[in-house]
């Protein structure tokens, strides 16, 4: 009887792993990688007042595993996962079970285990192309203004092709106030339309060498309407035209975002509140040409800038992107905002005055010069000059006197191992400019310090 009912058993293990291989095929790729890096100085600040100011330095090992996951039902159906494992820091102190992560669905402390980002069903029917699910926020044209790498959001997106041409719709919920498990004590909870959401619809056009789109989104945030907080409603339009286009040896590809509508429309509970409009423009040209073994191309991008001097009108505030780290030290999301902290900053006391993090409130000028003289080697030298659009308030409200970020010159260099291993080695020295003093005057004596940084990265994908 007990040989009956091993047999019997051993057969019922059998077919449930063979049920699943028959109805699901897997698709696994993955990118792992083991990076090392120093940077010379942890803050931009020398002296000032007279005092000098402690600016170590710092150096670490960090490493992250991403997966993703295709479950594929049918040649028209899949399930597409995604994690972050192991995100860490070698040795490093733990983070706290609450710090929130901004390029993950998870805490940092679940990334440093085990994040799950992405979820969504793709399934492409005879009228076009669902995707429904946990997905990534912003994805559009160019790299420029993109959130690939950013907090995913729960969306519908449906795409349909009519030849060359392609139309997208799509819904997304920024914010959910609702009555809930997880929300039933909030004033937001006991009211209808407190939540935040995303519209989009545009289209794009295939030509022999390129492509053409644009693409209008509308950000509804009701979540301060009524007496939540200031009793305003957000409603602000976007217009987000690019064009991507080879013409001989040289590769182009432009982007454009205006931003427009309410920032604050108030409704009448604040006493004396002041609507505010939204009016940004931002701007993005990428050229590169190639001959043979060699490389040359440029980046340009306008990012407008806030005002201060008009309190109804907010001209700044948006970004480039977490996706585009144009260098390795000045506007890096992933190295300095993420691995070191996004604490590098000057005199200026607030947010403005960081080194990393998305590009704002910038005039961005860079050339670039690479050779690939094997298939497994190349390498790259940039110069980047960057100055402010607009000169921001310190958290005193005084105005910064300088609009200088600074220069910055890169050189980077990657040799492929193998097909799927590869190594990278960067070196980055910023020219620290004026802005980073903030309301510098002469009594002030600030002075700030230039930084460098050297990289090393080992990289694994399949």
């Amino acid at each position: 009887m007990r040989r009956f009912w091993l047999i019997l058993l051993s057969l019922g293990l059998v077919i449930a792993f063979s049920v699943s291989a028959f109805a699901v095929d897997v698709k696994v790729s993955a990118e792992y990688y083991a990076a090392g890096m120093y940077l010379n100085k942890t803050s931009l600040m020398s002296e000032g007042w007279g005092s000098n100011y402690d600016s170590p330095s710092t150096a670490f090992f960090y490493q992250r595993l991403r997966v993703g996951t295709d479950f594929v039902v049918s040649p028209s159906l899949k399930l597409v996962t995604r994690f972050d494992a192991m995100e860490r820091i070698w040795g490093g102190t733990r983070s706290e079970a609450d710090d929130y992560d901004w390029m993950s669905a998870g805490t940092r402390a679940e990334s440093e285990n085990i994040a799950v980002d992405l979820v969504y069903i793709d399934y492409t029917s005879p009228i076009g192309k669902f995707l429904v699910g946990y997905q990534p926020y912003f994805v559009w044209g160019t790299v420029f203004a993109d959130y690939a790498n950013g907090v995913p959001i729960g969306q519908i997106q449906y795409f349909r092709s009519f030849g060359p041409a392609n139309l997208v719709l799509g819904y997304g919920k920024l914010e959910d106030n609702s009555y809930s498990a997880v929300n039933n004590s909030s004033w937001n909870s006991r009211r209808t339309d407190r939540d935040a959401d995303a519209y989009k619809v545009g289209g794009s056009y295939n030509f022999k060498d390129g492509e053409v789109g644009a693409l209008l989104t509308w950000n509804r945030d009701a979540s301060c309407r009524g007496r939540s907080c200031d009793s305003y409603l957000t409603s602000v339009f976007t217009i987000d035209p690019y064009v991507k286009a080879k013409i001989g040896p040289v590769n182009i590809q432009a982007e454009a975002q205006y931003i427009f509508g309410d920032a604050e429309k108030y409704e009448g509970y604040v006493t004396g509140a002041t609507d505010v409009k939204v009016d940004a423009l931002s701007v993005f040209v990428d050229a590169t040409a190639s001959f043979g073994m060699f490389n040359v191309g440029g980046s340009f991008a306008y990012l407008s800038g806030d005002d201060p001097n008009t309190e109804d009108k907010y001209e700044g505030g948006q970004g480039a992107g977490l996706d585009w780290n144009p260098c390795l030290i000045l506007f890096n999301n992933d190295i300095i905002n993420y691995w070191v902290g996004g604490d590098i900053e000057g005199f200026g006391g607030n947010d403005a005055s960081k080194v990393g993090g998305p590009m704002r409130n910038a005039w961005f000028f860079q050339g670039r010069v690479g050779v690939k003289p094997t298939p497994q080697f190349d390498a790259m030298l940039s110069i980047s000059y960057a100055q402010a659009d607009k000169s921001p308030l310190t958290n005193g409200d005084r105005l910064f006197t300088g609009k200088t970020y600074g220069t910055e010159v890169d050189i980077t260099g990657t040799y492929k191992i193998t097909n799927n291993l590869s190594y990278m080695m960067g070196i980055g020295y910023l020219f620290t400019g004026d802005y980073f003093k903030g309301c510098d005057n002469p009594a002030n004596r600030f002075k700030i310090n230039d930084d460098y940084m050297i990289i090393n990265k080992l990289i694994l994908t399949f």
